[in-house]
């Protein structure tokens, strides 16, 4: 047997540094057995699914030194690799599913499902499906679906006793059949949910291992249903230890930067960033700290992976980034430094932004440097307005982060709407709301236009410095943070429906 990992990353968003962890260890894992590593780009959420997303996950991995031998990019006998070219498939076989009675439909509409689901925490129960679907007859079933009903086709699972199954690192894993809803396999639009499209498809492209990030241990039962339904061998299972925050909590961006562009925006070398996640809860059988991606593949042994949740500490990560940097020759550096700011595109912006405001060019070093520094120095005293309570420049600075972030296209005219629309909604005039970004941004009043300027450092380093900002002036509370969602809500509702005067 061919020892045979994947990677599945969503294109729904930037390239999350938990998507190269996993890509990581099943790639290694792949190596340490001689077999194979693919990547399969999971792309069933049609509505936020995008080509730009899907381009960034796959240049960032090769950024970092992670290949793959079958992909979206490279063909592979298992082709097509991408779900949303793969749809027929899944159809047929939900429908398989419900021929052998292993599977049935459900016309449940949305406010019925509500309205079950309120019932069931009424009376303290956790909410789930409660089975309705399967007390209709197959006279009334035949009858709905001729008329054209609306439906979804769902997994039968038992009521009663445990679900048990082998995990490389966990041991024996139980799990009640009580806990696990009744799946959703196949859309009302026809489309399949993740389980049915990652059951599927790991069976025909022969994965024999899948490594993944213990978020899903929950959704194991239903997976091995689904093989033992459909009368297939089940892969082999391991669940990695989720990367976390200082606080223990699960890591995201709302608490520390998880795009890998982001820790490439800043300088971080790419090896430094791979060893860095190898070290997420492995290490090297002599303990070293700096070691190559070569070497982890050498070396390489999944019995070495602690469950304790890894830290992610860009304190660390940058101690490490120093360690790789002071490794290279002064040639090697200098080149790396040219490599790390080698974008045309991006260059010749900032050159057009400086040019009316400079003389000399010496003088483009002060216009310019905010561009490439990773944070600006900024102190509470920098954000005092003339016009605006200290509250209004924290909501301002926090309305946009939740706004921007919900934005995918990053251009001139989607940032600069964003704030304008802000702006108009808290009732602040453009010139008293813009200060507040451009000493988060450019730590000055006196710098580029900024709307522009975070057009060019990017998504990435924009969140980072809007966030670096609010820390400094000073974060909302747990209860100011509800307070808030539902007042940005409504000024965004009230900008979706406005109201004749």
């Amino acid at each position: 047997m061919t020892v045979r990992t994947r990677i599945a990353p969503s294109p729904t968003g930037f390239p999350h540094v938990g998507t190269a962890y996993i890509a990581l260890f099943n790639l290694c894992f792949a190596k340490q057995h001689g077999g194979e590593f693919i990547l399969r780009i999971e792309d069933t959420d049609q509505q936020r699914s995008t080509p730009e997303s899907e381009k960034m996950i796959l240049d960032s991995l090769r950024w970092l030194g992670i290949e793959w031998s079958e992909g979206p990019d490279v063909g592979g006998p298992h082709a097509p690799y991408r779900q949303s070219e793969r749809m027929d498939i899944y159809k047929n076989y939900a429908l398989e599913l419900v021929e052998k009675g292993h599977a049935f439909y459900c016309f449940a509409t949305a406010e019925e499902l509500d309205q079950m689901r309120a019932e069931q925490q009424a009376r303290g129960e956790t909410p789930k499906y409660d089975g309705r679907g399967l007390k209709l007859s197959n006279e009334e079933v035949s009858r709905r679906l001729a008329a054209g009903e609306p439906h979804v086709i769902r997994m039968k699972v038992p009521e009663e006793g445990t679900c048990q199954f082998n995990d490389l690192l966990r041991g024996e894993v139980e799990i009640p059949w009580a806990q696990v809803d009744m799946q959703i396999l196949l859309k009302t639009d026809g489309l399949p949910t993740y389980h049915l499209a990652n059951v599927v498809d790991d069976h025909l492209m022969e994965i024999t291992h899948v490594l993944r990030g213990e978020e899903w241990l929950p959704s194991a039962p239903k997976h091995q249903l689904l093989y033992q339904y459909f009368g297939w061998e089940m892969p082999i299972l391991c669940h990695m230890p989720l990367l976390r925050n200082p606080d223990k909590s699960k890591l995201s961006k709302r608490k520390n930067p998880t795009s890998i562009n982001y820790y490439k925006d800043i300088g971080v070398l790419p090896e430094a960033l791979l060893n860095y996640l190898a070290r997420m809860g492995w290490s090297m059988p002599d303990e070293r700290e700096v070691f190559t991606l070569d070497e982890m593949k050498a070396n390489f042994d999944v019995k070495r992976v602690s469950l304790g949740g890894p830290i992610f500490d860009v304190e660390k990560l940058n101690w490490l980034n120093g360690q790789w940097i002071k490794s290279l020759t002064p040639t090697e550096l200098l080149g790396r430094i040219l490599q790390w700011q080698n974008d045309s595109k991006k260059l010749e912006d900032i050159a057009a932004a400086i040019q009316p405001r400079i003389s000399l060019l010496s003088e483009a070093v002060n216009w310019s440097a905010f561009y490439f520094n990773h944070m600006p120095t900024l102190t509470a005293e920098m954000f005092e307005h003339k016009k605006l309570t200290p509250e209004q420049v924290r909501q301002s600075l926090q309305f946009a982060i939740w706004r921007l972030e919900k934005t995918f296209t990053w251009n001139n005219d989607t940032v600069s709407q964003i704030l304008m629309d802000l702006a108009n909604q808290m009732d602040i005039k453009l010139r008293d709301f813009m200060p507040t970004f451009f000493i988060a941004i450019a730590g000055s009043t006196s710098a580029t236009p900024i709307m522009q300027a975070m057009v060019t450092i990017g998504p990435d380093l924009t969140y980072a410095r809007l966030r670096h900002a609010l820390e400094i002036v000073g974060k909302p509370s747990k209860k100011e943070l509800k307070v808030w969602e539902k007042l940005n809500e409504s000024l965004e509702l009230a900008k979706n429906n406005p109201t004749d005067s």
